[in-house]
């Protein structure tokens, strides 16, 4: 590598591999070379390499993927928080984006409802809760780990349905006439994945993921289930 004035030699290298990524030399979702290669490339330290692809994952431009190695990101996944944008479903937006959407179950089971959950579902003393959790894809690499609290009664064939691969707006729908429709409460902030949710996100622990929770009103303004997702940061962009 040259050394222009005032210009840090991994901020070179950063530019060289974010110009190569948009050029095409890299693919999304490929394996960037190891830091040795890349050190021996540039003809600099591994520190250097190292801040340089530290500072692209950082950015988005590259994921770490714990015990794989280093990979291009895909492109994120856009959604829309504005005023009045409608609800859509993660396999909707996969699909108008032209990315194949998946889902693994990774539990489900009857709960007792906190507070909140059962004021805003109306629930009845003693009445549960289906909590179904999954791990969403697109392209086969997971985004998010989705949460759904449901009224146990009035979904209580979605305690042994097939849900992989499936949209769950489009089997709530199907189970109780009604779906997702629009929102009477929505919250985002900033987590870090603790061990459980590294694991089934492949991500390391303390990686950033957006919190959002959501309450669901069906196309009538009734509520239908309550939400908590976790996404990971560098998948995925919200318009707010």
């Amino acid at each position: 590598m040259t050394e222009p004035a005032r210009v840090p030699l991994y901020q070179q290298i950063k530019e060289d591999i974010k110009a190569a990524i948009q050029r095409g030399k890299y693919q999304p979702k490929e394996k960037l070379p190891p830091e040795p290669a890349l050190s021996e490339q540039y003809e600099v330290s591994r520190i250097t390499v190292r801040r340089a692809v530290e500072d692209l994952c950082a950015e988005g431009y590259l994921v770490k993927m714990h015990g794989r190695g280093t990979f291009v990101a895909a492109p994120r996944i856009h959604r829309k928080f504005t005023a009045g944008s409608p609800v859509e479903s993660f396999t909707e937006t996969c699909q108008k984006q032209g990315l194949a959407p998946g889902a693994v179950v990774v539990d489900r089971r009857i709960i007792e409802p906190d507070e909140e959950q059962g004021t805003f579902l109306g629930l009845a003393d003693g009445n549960l809760l289906l909590h179904i959790e999954r791990v969403r894809t697109a392209d086969g690499q997971p985004v998010f780990l989705e949460n759904l609290f449901l009224p146990y009664e009035a979904f209580k064939p979605l305690l042994s349905a097939d849900l992989t691969d499936v949209s769950l707006f489009g089997a709530i729908g199907d189970t109780a006439g009604r779906r997702p429709a629009g929102v009477a409460r929505r919250t985002l902030e900033i987590v870090k994945a603790d061990a459980r949710q590294a694991a089934l996100l492949h991500q390391p622990v303390g990686e950033p993921l957006f919190l959002l929770g959501v309450q669901f009103l069906d196309g009538q303004g009734q509520p239908v289930c309550t939400g908590q997702q976790y996404y990971i940061g560098s998948r995925y962009m919200f318009e707010l």
